[in-house]
């Protein structure tokens, strides 16, 4: 299949994400690259007598692209253009990797069928990133409450506008809260009357938004800090205005930390012998 065959094939199954395509097959530019790849770049890599059971495996393998595991309820149908390149260039390379590699026969169809296989993984990955989603957040009373609508793909991605904020009642009606670039809403100060649902979405050029988030916010009642005081602080006992402070009884410890050691009252005693020793010396003395 010659190089210029190949974006032809790349554009129709980038074109299966979006199901207002329709059949895949009925495509022309898919028609004639299939054509292509069955008249220019089998007959040199694969007997004429699988052509038919290959190219057979190979369209219904290209149709499958549609079968994509996306609820479709929840698929909002569109994919930015910075995503399908991506998606498009991914295929590109693996198929540019199998014809350099010059493989025939058994070996060339398996890496072709598992070079779809994982093509139509790929397409799965990066169109689950355009679906409604929703989340369970939880906050306490009297703390911030922040609202994140930014996905990794935002950042990168063309053709997106602002992020709109609502706030969904119980009626299904909306009230917008916010509208601008920034992806976060914050409220000070939660309270339980900021239960509820809200609603982010992100704006594209087109019709359709690029991205829906619901936010389920419960309100937890505020936190409670106990404050434990520091084990190196000293307490005293409390004493009102013109009392007299009782001393407290002594314990059997208190009274025995306040007990000389015996080694001071030896001290003591040896000091009081010496001192009498030396008055009766003195007084020998005087005496003859």
């Amino acid at each position: 299949m010659g190089p210029r065959r190949l974006p032809l094939l790349v554009a129709a199954l980038a074109g299966c994400l979006l199901p207002a395509r329709g059949c895949v097959m009925c495509d022309p530019n898919v028609v004639e690259a299939l054509n292509s790849l069955e008249t220019d770049y089998l007959p040199g890599h694969l007997e004429a007598k699988h052509h038919k059971n290959v190219m057979k495996r190979v369209k219904q393998a290209v149709e499958a692209f549609k079968d994509l595991p996306i609820d479709e309820d929840s698929y909002m149908g569109v994919v930015d253009e910075a995503t399908l390149e991506k998606a498009a260039w991914s295929l590109l390379k693996d198929l540019k990797r199998i014809m350099d590699s010059d493989v025939k026969g058994e070996l060339f169809v398996k890496e072709l069928f598992w070079m779809l296989h994982l093509a139509k993984d790929n397409f799965a990955s990066y169109a689950a990133q355009f679906q409604k989603t929703e989340r369970k957040v939880k906050f306490h009373q009297m703390e911030d409450m922040v609202l994140d609508c930014e996905l990794n793909w935002h950042k990168i991605s063309q053709g997106l506008t602002d992020y709109s904020f609502y706030r969904v009642w119980r009626n299904n009606s909306e009230t917008l809260v916010s509208k601008g670039k920034e992806p976060t809403l914050t409220k000070t100060m939660v309270r339980p009357k900021d239960a509820g649902t809200y609603r982010c979405e992100l704006g594209s050029v087109q019709s359709s938004p690029a991205t829906i988030i619901y936010f389920h916010v419960t309100v937890l009642p505020k936190r409670i800090v106990e404050e434990i005081p520091s084990p190196n602080t000293e307490t005293k006992d409390e004493v009102a205005p013109g009392e007299v402070p009782l001393d407290r009884p002594q314990t059997a410890t208190t009274l025995q930390s306040q007990s000389p050691k015996p080694e001071k009252v030896l001290r003591r005693r040896l000091v009081g012998l010496l001192i009498w020793g030396f008055v009766v010396l003195i007084a020998s003395v005087a005496t003859v």
